[in-house]
Order: C-alpha cells, then sequence, then structure tokens
C-alpha cells in the first residue's frame, strides 16, 4: 500500500481529536443524574426533532454503509441500489408505529423492546427470545463499523504487522469505550451532528467534483458495464434478481427500527411528534444514500483497480477499498482527511449506540429478570455501563482474531434474525391478539428455518424458494417472516380454542397515544 499521507493523516486525527472532547464534554449537556439508566441510556428521553434527526440519522447511515453500498454497486451493480427504495419504505413504517410505541414505553418506563413485549404479552420467555435476538443481531454490527475504520486507516497508508498494525484499531475502540461509558447516549448524540455535517459535505463536493474530473454522467455510465446498469433478465421459469431486489427492499425495511440501536434512538425523542416528524425529514438521508451508490460506479469509470498504487488495497479490502481509492485518486490530501474522518466518526456513532442499546437489554432483560430483581437506579445503570464496554470489547476481539468475512456473514445472519421480533414488537403495538407462546414458537420456527436457509445457500441473504416448478429468488428474512406469521396466527387461534391461558397485558389503549 502507498506511504503514510501525513496530510490527510493529520486532519484525520485532527476531527478524531475533536470529536473525542465532544464526547466526554457531552456528559454535561443537558446535565442529569448519569446514575440512572433512562438518562444514561436514553438521553432522559430529551431529545428534540433535530437532535433525534441526527441522532437516528447517524444510527442508521453508519461507516459500514458508507463503504458497503459503494462496495456492492462497484461489484455487483445496480442490485445495490435496492437500499434506496428500502430507506423510502421504512419512513411510512416509522410514521405510523414507532410513535405509539413510544408513548407506551414512556407512560410505563420502559427501555428496551423486551419490556415492552414483557408487558404487552405477560411473557417473560418471549421477552429474552427478544432479548437475545437483538443483542446477537448488533454484536456483528458493531464489528462491522470497526471494519470501516480499518479500511480508512489502511487507506491513510498506516499499516504494519502484528500488535502495531492493530494500534489504530484498538485506540479507536479506547476512545468509543471511554465516552460512552462517561456520557452514555448523549456522547454519539452530540457527535452525530458533526459526523453528518463531514458526510453531508464530503458527499455534495464528491457528486460535483468528480463527473466533471471524469467527463461528465453520460461518460460514468458509458464506462459501466450493461450487466452492471441494469438488473439481469430472469431466467425462464425465475423471477431472477427482480425477486431478490424486491425482498431484499421489503424485508430490509421491515427489519431495520427492529434493531435496538434504532428503537434506542427512537425512544431517546421527546414525544411521538418529534418521531413523526423525523420520519418527514429523514428520506433526506435516503437521497444521501442514492449519492453514495453512486461512488461505486464513480469508482469503475475511474479505474482504480487497475491503479497499481492501489492494488495492495484492494488485495487486503476487496471491493470495500472503492470509496478510499476513489477519494485518494480524485481530492487534494487535506480533503481525503476530511473525508475519511466523517467514515471514521461515522464507525463512533452508531457503534457507541449499538453497544448501549445491547447493554440496555441485557440489563433490563437478563440481570434484572433472571438474576437481581430488584437493582436500585445506580447499579442499574452501573450495570449497563460494564456491560457496554464488554459488548465493544468483543466486537474488538472479534475484528482483531477472526476473518472479517464473518463479521460480515454474521451481519447478515443477524437481519434474518431480527425481523423474526416483528410480530411481537411491531404487531405488538396494535394488537393483543396474538398469544405470547404462539409469538414465541414463531420467532424459534423463523430463527431456525432462517439459519438454515442461510447455511443452505452459502450465508449469503437470499434463498432460491422453489414452488409449483418455478424459482422465486429473495431474501430470506422475508421468506421466514411468513413463516413465523403462519405459525403464530395458526397457535394463538388453536390455543385459544383450547382455553390455553392468557397472561395480563399491563398496558391499556389510552397508554398509546398522546
Amino acid at each position: 500500500m502507498q506511504d503514510v499521507n501525513w496530510t490527510a493523516t493529520t486532519v484525520f486525527v485532527a476531527l478524531f481529536g475533536f470529536i473525542t472532547w465532544l464526547g466526554f464534554a457531552a456528559a454535561n449537556w443537558r446535565k442529569a443524574d448519569l446514575d440512572q439508566l433512562h438518562e444514561w441510556g436514553l438521553g432522559g428521553r430529551r431529545f428534540g426533532t433535530w437532535i433525534t434527526w441526527f441522532l437516528v440519522g447517524g444510527d442508521l447511515y453508519t461507516a459500514y454503509t458508507f463503504i458497503a453500498v459503494p462496495a456492492l454497486a462497484f461489484g455487483a451493480g445496480a442490485v445495490a441500489f435496492f437500499a434506496v427504495p428500502y430507506t423510502i419504505v421504512i419512513y411510512p413504517i416509522l410514521f405510523l408505529v414507532f410513535p405509539r410505541l413510544w408513548h407506551v414505553c414512556h407512560r410505563h418506563g420502559y427501555i428496551t423492546a423486551a419490556d415492552f413485549v414483557r408487558g404487552r404479552f405477560g411473557n417473560r420467555w418471549l421477552a429474552l427470545a427478544v432479548t437475545i435476538t437483538g443483542i446477537l443481531a448488533t454484536m456483528p454490527y458493531i464489528a462491522l463499523q470497526l471494519v470501516g475504520i480499518q479500511v480508512v486507516i489502511g487507506a491513510l497508508g498506516i499499516s504494519g504487522t502484528g500488535l502495531a498494525a492493530d494500534l489504530p484499531l484498538i485506540f479507536a475502540f479506547l476512545v468509543l469505550a471511554a465516552f460512552t461509558y462517561s456520557s452514555g447516549l448523549r456522547a454519539p448524540a452530540s457527535i452525530a451532528i458533526v459526523k453528518d455535517i463531514l458526510i453531508y459535505v464530503t458527499a455534495f463536493a464528491a457528486i460535483i467534483v468528480i463527473p466533471i474530473q471524469l467527463g461528465g454522467f453520460a461518460k460514468i455510465f458509458a464506462a459501466v458495464p450493461d450487466t452492471k446498469v441494469l438488473l439481469e433478465t430472469p431466467a425462464p421459469g425465475s423471477t431472477g434478481a427482480y425477486s431478490t431486489y424486491a425482498t431484499l427492499a421489503l424485508g430490509s425495511a421491515l427489519a431495520l427500527f427492529l434493531y435496538p440501536h434504532s428503537i434506542t434512538g427512537i425512544l431517546s425523542a421527546n414525544g411521538g411528534q418529534a418521531i413523526r416528524r423525523n420520519a418527514a425529514m429523514l428520506p433526506a438521508y435516503s437521497f444521501l444514500l442514492g449519492i453514495l451508490a453512486l461512488f461505486g460506479f464513480f469508482a469503475i469509470a475511474a479505474g482504480v483497480r487497475s491503479m497499481p498504487e492501489y492494488a495492495a488495497g484492494f488485495a487486503e479490502f476487496g471491493n470495500n477499498f472503492a470509496v478510499p481509492a476513489l477519494f485518494l485518486h480524485s481530492f487534494p490530501a487535506w480533503f481525503v482527511g476530511i473525508a475519511f474522518a466523517a467514515i471514521g466518526i461515522g464507525a463512533l456513532v452508531p457503534a457507541a449506540i449499538m453497544s448501549i442499546a445491547a447493554a440496555n437489554l441485557y440489563t433490563r432483560n437478563i440481570h434484572r429478570e433472571f438474576i437481581n430483581r430488584n437493582p436500585t437506579d445506580r447499579q442499574e445503570a452501573q450495570m449497563a455501563k460494564w456491560v457496554s464496554l464488554v459488548v465493544k470489547l468483543g466486537a474488538l476481539v472479534f475484528i482483531l482474531f477472526v476473518p472479517t468475512q464473518y463479521a460480515i456473514q454474521l451481519q447478515l445472519l443477524g437481519g434474518i434474525w431480527i425481523i423474526q421480533t416483528l410480530p411481537a414488537v411491531m404487531l405488538g403495538v396494535y394488537t393483543r391478539w396474538f398469544d405470547g407462546w404462539a409469538l414465541l414458537i414463531g420467532w424459534l420456527a423463523g430463527i431456525v428455518a432462517g439459519t438454515l436457509m442461510a447455511f443452505a445457500s452459502n450465508l449469503t441473504p437470499t434463498f432460491p424458494l422453489r414452488f409449483g416448478g418455478h424459482v422465486f429468488p429473495g431474501y430470506t428474512a422475508v421468506y421466514t417472516l411468513v413463516l413465523n406469521l403462519v405459525i403464530a396466527v395458526v397457535l394463538t387461534v388453536l390455543f385459544r380454542a383450547l382455553a390455553h391461558s392468557t397472561a395480563a397485558d399491563e398496558t391499556m389503549a389510552a397508554d398509546y397515544s398522546a
């Protein structure tokens, strides 16, 4: 790889230092008692519309998004653009479902989605299933944020062997761990503002400057092979890439706001109205995502893969090196430092929220439910702080000692797993008709079937479903969610017919609205 780019590295380190200071200073922002879990883990539920916009946007549009979506367009072509419609589909879901979830959680003091499920269905084992699913789906997601940092550190020319190669990543982990422990959710909320400004500046500069350098959009698209500009035409008897594209968009949209970090960002808002306003404002990020996806085509047109100075980067990071190589090729070193800082900071924000969300789940729905049922406020908050460190340490160890491909594969499995909580969480917001045990059995069936289907398709996110002599390739998460729902419905009817006892519901209709 190239020698150290000292100008870019200096800018990168300066911006990293600034957000480190900001992360620690956030402990005094809207100062409160951080020995209470709702203050440490949810920011006191006091974030208004704009802070929620930056926080949720910073939570969902991660460093790995900045790297992976263009990398998919660079390697696979048009299928990468499924990310654009899926991030449009999710916002009506946000508008309809999550203000109701916020209201009931606020009135009952629920911190996590599993808290809500426990209260709604009165089934601690169903709540435990939601908890375990959330933690398992979140862990590899955190690891992938560290992958994003690894890529930009390598692109700066910082390399080595053994411990020396890992020191920058270990330092980034220590910074993340320290300010998350001390400031809780206030840290990523404040840093998200800086991160989003940097990403918007970088994206808009790139969408203007790079096409000018490459001779315009017509020349860019002319340089991209036809097989990458359009989806492949399906073979007879198969829906091919069409059903793959559609189900990836739908399934990803249904799953995204079920992740614990997404729900944590939403529950930190100061009211349902702030969430509704965000449903109207967050599509600005969908526009940004479309721009980011185009960077993959820009990299093809620029021919960065064939440039010898980037050969080592592609050898080490594969297609994930496409965006760093594009920026190194297209911009002066000082702006490269800004762009890489945007990616690096874009890893810290979601990683912090993810670790807080996982810590909230463990503390509330495992430790409090099964180990210490009557902790003091301080004990509960302290446990969450320690768990947030353990979660981040686990992600760091995974990245240092396990091939990156396994983190990617586990994150793909995470999407298949987390969508299995949809009946209990999203549908539970609207109805108590389902039986808790039926939901638990449906969840288990979806988890087992999804895992088996993923392994049968070599840990790729799609599965070739065969029915009536036709093949319907599609997102495994969608197929297994249908199975989950069918089982939950059938068993609910059966259990009610057998006069199976229904646990009490802690909530009432008035809890779900202002």
